[in-house]
């Protein structure tokens, strides 16, 4: 057997998916009636909608099978979600990945085996629509294209999902979406002992933009101080916009120390962007810094308190000349 091995992609694809706060859902008649509809027009007994968690697979819809998931190390969406082309294998048995699978020498038996990706709008494989059947068999071309068409709906599904999770100026996570990924972020952190850091900032002088150079300009100014977060920070970080002009980002697996290079980087980034800016105005910020201590962290609405304050502190200081002995504070 061969264990699926894990994309270079994978801590950006486990972002999307998260975001999603899909994962351990209710039913849902919209992906049930794709899988339906897949279990009919291929005439096989099983069809599932699959989605690939770091340690399992996890099925938001199920049309022939019991059970609600199985481990990721077995699983052949696993291999799927390598590629965007779909996976085919005609008989497992004779398949040198699969033929001593637990999921193929026991229940439930598989023979066959056709999936294809499902991707989330930001090009994430997150899972697959899948069908199994417990004999061997072929697919033809037709089939494929037929079986693309079905994953399309549950990508429209899902496209529709992220909508909610998404700030329409920015592009980047709203608060709905960040509080999703947060949770996930600091249970898995407990988990595994893996220091994370919690950076809220906000725009100085943003009012001014506004009112100086017209609302356009402050829409403006949003963007790219989201776009420089993006590009500041790494894939497994999460960065937000919470409203107006408050941003944060959570970086995972990051002492205090790698936060101020963060930082550094983003205020370099801004400082270029400003500088072709065609309107007269810099694009700067305040920043409070919260290392998230193992084990005592458990909310996240008590740790953007905390950094907000923190970053408050900083601007007054700032503002009326004294020097800030530290960002990081500690609650």
């Amino acid at each position: 057997m061969k264990t699926p091995e894990i994309p270079e992609e994978e801590a950006s694809r486990l972002r999307s998916l998260y975001e999603l706060n899909i994962l351990d859902s209710a039913q849902e008649d919209a992906y049930d009636r794709v899988t339906r509809t897949a279990s009919r027009l291929f005439n096989v007994p099983i069809a599932l909608v699959s989605l690939v968690d770091a340690d399992r697979q996890w099925f938001k819809s199920r049309c022939g099978l019991d059970a609600c998931e199985t481990h990721r190390d077995i699983s052949f969406c696993g291999h799927t979600i390598l590629s965007d082309e779909p996976l085919v294998v005609t008989d497992a048995r004779l398949d040198q990945r699969f033929h001593d699978n637990p999921l193929v020498t026991g229940e439930p038996g598989i023979r066959f085996y056709a999936g294809h990706p499902v991707q989330t709008p930001d090009g994430n494989r997150i899972g697959t629509l899948c069908l199994i059947d417990r004999e061997p068999r072929s697919f033809s071309s037709d089939d494929l294209l037929a079986l693309a068409d079905l994953a399309g709906m549950i990508e429209s599904e899902l496209t529709m999902r992220v909508q909610t999770t998404r700030d329409d100026l920015t592009g980047i996570c709203n608060r709905r979406g960040f509080n999703c990924l947060a949770g996930k972020y600091l249970n898995a952190s407990a988990r595994s002992s893996l220091p994370m850091a919690l950076i809220y900032f906000d725009l100085d002088e943003f009012k001014a933009i506004n009112d100086t150079y017209g609302h356009a300009a402050g829409d403006l100014a949003l963007q790219l101080f989201a776009s420089a977060l993006e590009e500041s920070f790494r894939d497994a970080d999460v960065v937000a916009r919470l409203g107006g002009d408050e941003f944060v980002a959570l970086m995972w697996n990051a002492k205090p120390a790698y936060a101020e290079v963060a930082l550094e980087r983003l205020r370099e980034t801004l400082a270029e962007a400003s500088s072709h800016l065609e309107k007269g105005f810099d694009i700067k910020f305040s920043a409070g810094v919260i290392p998230v201590k193992q084990g005592h962290h458990r909310h996240i609405e008590r740790l953007l308190e905390a950094a907000d304050q923190q970053m408050y502190l900083e601007k007054r200081q700032r503002l009326s000349g004294q020097s800030a002995t530290s960002r990081l504070a500690s609650v």
